[in-house]
């Protein structure tokens, strides 16, 4: 089954709403790692959809500094450099900061590792790697991708290790 996951920027945000309605109302599959109570069981699930699910989505909004998000994108980075990964990535990464973020040293780490990774992700030339600038085209982005993998699900009977979620 194909599955896109959204991944990113959890806690507090709500930018999964948007998509989680229209995934649902185009029957689209979808994984959401933002749980009520995430327990450390909910680990093997997540890293289980992010090593396989087909397109990977990974916001780093204003609402958070982004450490946890920044690093999860050096991982799938890593994945999509495989020769064998015919899965997708998008990623969406704000170069401002919420104003109630207001730790300076955070706040200062955060910016300066946001706009390395998006200098690093623009430089690396990877077709199954897509920076975007908002949300809005992540959400048109993913919904093409999808049925792009959607298209190439009757030739992976022909090669079984190229198989996402």
């Amino acid at each position: 089954m194909l599955t896109i996951g959204l991944f990113g920027t959890c806690g507090s945000s709500t930018w999964r709403a948007k998509f989680i309605k229209l995934y649902q109302d185009l029957g689209v599959a979808f994984f959401n790692p933002q749980v009520e109570d995430w327990t450390p069981e909910c680990a093997v699930e997540e890293a289980q959809h992010l090593a396989e699910d087909a397109v990977i989505l990974f916001p780093v909004t204003d609402e958070s500094y982004g450490t946890g998000s920044l690093a999860e994108t050096g991982f799938s980075i890593l994945n999509a450099i495989r020769l064998d990964d015919h899965r997708e990535f998008v990623i969406m990464i704000d170069d401002k900061l919420n104003d109630e973020l207001n730790d300076p040293v955070a706040r200062k780490e955060s910016l300066r590792a946001r706009a390395l990774v998006r200098e690093h992700l623009r430089k690396l030339r990877l077709a199954n790697v897509f920076l975007v600038d908002s949300l809005d085209e992540m959400l048109e982005l993913s919904l093409v991708l999808y049925r792009a993998q959607e298209l190439r699900e009757p030739f992976r009977k022909y090669n079984p290790h190229h198989r996402p979620r």
